[in-house]
């Protein structure tokens, strides 16, 4: 058969649907390899062409990599980072549970420059929050936010190693995220977040600032993030 449409769905679409599955289920874990272009045309009754275009679809989306000469595997999560989408959104996107370990969750003062990015009084109190985002066992990101605790202190108390903050914001205080300014640089794991991110020390890694502003125009999150670098794709679109 080829890739006519059967009861709806293209035949490409539901190789993919199938593939998307078995890693929504942990079947497939990232490095895993996936059935080869012959052995999903032969499994799913279609052309060689149609195996191609359903495996070249999801290499498009990031959920698989091919490397010549040795197959196609389950790629390792990426972040995109051209739309404000939180941990969780992101997660779920590509059909993974989220799953992050809480650091931090508690009142501090006196650090001036976050109170600063926040349009703060140098010694306000603050929430701040640390978690360590994970791929199945494998952490590849330490985020920590910080926001004010004149208006957010209930979410020291909040189960974030299983919700998402946006969610919290948008379900419990009602603030909804409009857009992020961030500052985004290279720097060097120390010897503390080397071990945090299973990486040596001295590993270049991606650090992103970020001050979140709500629909209202308000800064409302402060956001140091410590990224795997390889684990992460910036997209950029420039005009002349």
């Amino acid at each position: 058969m080829s890739g006519n449409h059967r009861n709806g769905t293209p035949a490409y679409k539901k190789i993919q649907n199938a593939i998307r599955k078995r890693i929504e289920a942990s079947e497939l874990n990232p490095g895993d390899a996936v059935a080869s272009e012959r052995e999903l045309a032969r499994a799913h009754k279609v052309s060689l062409m149609t195996a191609r275009h359903a495996l070249a679809g999801l290499e498009r989306e990031g959920v698989v990599e091919r490397r010549r000469g040795a197959g196609t595997f389950v790629a390792a999560p990426k972040i995109h980072f051209n739309k404000l989408m939180s941990y969780t959104e992101h997660m779920s996107s590509r059909g993974l549970a989220p799953r992050s370990r809480v650091l931090t969750a508690k009142i501090i003062e006196d650090e001036q420059e976050v109170s600063a990015r926040l349009g703060l009084p140098a010694a306000s109190r603050m929430v701040k929050i640390a978690r360590l985002r994970l791929t199945g066992e494998e952490p590849f990101a330490l985020e920590t936010c910080y926001l004010p605790a004149s208006e957010y202190s209930g979410l020291v108390n909040a189960p974030l190693g299983r919700s998402s903050l946006f969610g919290a914001l948008q379900h419990d205080y009602n603030v909804e995220l409009a857009y992020a300014d961030e500052e985004i640089d290279a720097t060097a794991a120390d010897a503390q977040l080397a071990e945090m991110l299973g990486l040596p020390k001295g590993a270049a890694i991606l650090r992103i600032r970020q001050v979140i502003y709500s629909t209202k125009g308000k800064a409302t999150i402060y956001v140091v993030g410590y990224y795997r670098s390889e684990r992460h794709t910036l997209f950029v679109r420039r005009f002349r």
